[in-house]
């Protein structure tokens, strides 16, 4: 039966709306996901518009209608968590992405809807704002969403790029960090190269696992 189930897909493959046919091993056409594009993982990592989305038959969410009355405005929430009091809990405080007079994301680019799919407005919660009063927190300004991306885009990018190690004997190439120890290389530079995801134009000093571990471990 598997060889028969096998021969039919290959003979009678799927065909979705795009003209792409789909045999035997290829995986699920996108048109049937459940799930839109920018409601997945995938928005996270692979960051596209609703345009290129729609072109490559992906589905795609477009924001809810919201009818929110916002009861604290940006401006009127206090930098310090020490002169707020509990009043904040439960009140729907306006996400610093959202522009109230023109009713959309101000990180809206032309037509193309705020990927962080931006909720407008948030609420605090009795143990959130008990946490933010004992870690001497701020009442965030982002919805919880617009928070996730910006923590997103403090990764790694998925890329690589082939460097050769910073550490150039004693000191780092940049001479801004002093080895604690003699590595195997001694005080000749280290000729090590390896890939990371840093790239050449960031300002942290990268060494290969040798001389990382020499200073560590």
């Amino acid at each position: 039966m598997v060889e028969k189930i096998k021969k039919h897909m290959n003979e009678m493959p799927y065909t979705d709306k795009k003209g792409r046919i789909y045999k035997y091993g290829e995986f699920f056409p996108p048109e049937l996901s459940p799930f839109a594009y920018n409601e997945t993982m995938a928005q996270e990592y692979f960051s596209i518009s609703k345009y290129k989305s729609l072109k490559n038959g992906f589905r795609w969410k477009d924001p809810e209608n919201r009818d929110y009355t916002i009861e604290i405005k940006i401006q009127d929430i206090p930098d310090d968590i020490h002169n707020t009091d509990e009043s904040i809990v439960g009140k729907v405080i306006q996400c610093s992405h959202y522009n109230i007079q023109t009713n959309e994301s101000i990180c809206t680019v032309g037509k193309d809807i705020c990927k962080a799919n931006c909720t407008q407005a948030f609420k605090i919660i009795p143990k959130e704002y008990e946490f933010y009063k004992k870690m001497n927190l701020p009442i965030p300004r982002l919805c919880p969403n617009c928070r996730h991306y910006q923590r997103i885009k403090q990764r790694n990018p998925l890329k690589l790029w082939k460097r050769k190690c910073m550490c150039n004997g004693k000191t780092s190439i940049n001479n801004v960090y002093t080895n604690t120890v003699e590595h195997s290389h001694g005080s000749d530079p280290c000729p090590n190269e390896f890939y990371t995801s840093y790239s050449p134009d960031r300002p942290e000093i990268v060494y290969c696992e040798k001389c990382y571990q020499s200073e560590v471990v």
